[in-house]
């Protein structure tokens, strides 16, 4: 167990922050949602009823969706983008370990690269697909589960319902969804930025705490 807390710390540590804050999200979420349907004088649901109402599924691929946005793009822009004296970025002076083709020749190879062929060429560019395709599905999810709650709410107050076709060019879905998504751009370039002049001892995010500002690259 040790081993394992030893060699899985970091996964571990934010995986229950995520459960944390999750669990924070749902019991304020419910409540929140609750308030809202007494205030309309409607019965409030059950806990379990909470997780198919538009209200959870939005609140939460809302976020989701921006995240892995943010990641994805983050992954393939330091493919072809620098920023000098950064820690998140690449130095195109010199060669990058990460630029190498992949060469069996190596100690323990994943076995897409003992493979070859399509799975190889897949497996180069696996990280960025799967970010893309998390993406692409909280970005469905977000939709409908804001549609459903959009519905909820117009039920409440006795007007008509809105379809899928009406409601993808609606302002509240793409607000939901701008408000996030520059959020994570925002922190992506302060990250950007900041590690060019400021430091972290100890951290992998950041240079060595002598290194010039000019150094790119961890």
């Amino acid at each position: 167990m040790k081993k394992i807390i030893h060699n899985n710390g970091l996964s571990i540590c934010f995986f229950l922050l995520f459960v944390a804050a999750f669990a924070g999200q749902i019991f304020f979420g419910f409540k929140e949602y609750n308030k809202d349907l007494l205030e309309n004088g409607v019965s409030s649901v059950t806990l379990l009823s909470y997780f198919s109402t538009g209200h959870f599924v939005e609140s939460t691929f809302e976020n989701w969706e921006s995240e892995f946005l943010q990641m994805a793009l983050l992954v393939v822009m330091t493919i072809f983008l620098q920023q000098k004296g950064s820690s998140e970025s690449k130095d195109f002076d010199k060669d990058d370990k990460v630029d190498r083709e992949p060469s069996t020749n190596r100690k323990d190879v994943p076995w897409p690269v003992k493979k070859g062929g399509l799975v190889l060429a897949i497996y180069k560019h696996s990280l960025t697909l799967a970010l893309f395709l998390l993406f692409l599905i909280s970005f469905v999810a977000h939709f409908f589960g804001s549609l459903k709650d959009e519905n909820e709410q117009l039920s409440l107050k006795g007007k008509p319902l809105e379809t899928a076709s009406e409601y993808i060019t609606s302002s509240r879905f793409w607000f939901e969804s701008f408000q996030n998504w520059q959020s994570e751009f925002l922190s992506v370039f302060a990250i950007i930025v900041l590690s060019i002049y400021l430091r972290q001892i100890g951290s992998s995010q950041s240079k060595p705490v002598d290194a010039p500002h000019a150094q790119t690259g961890e």
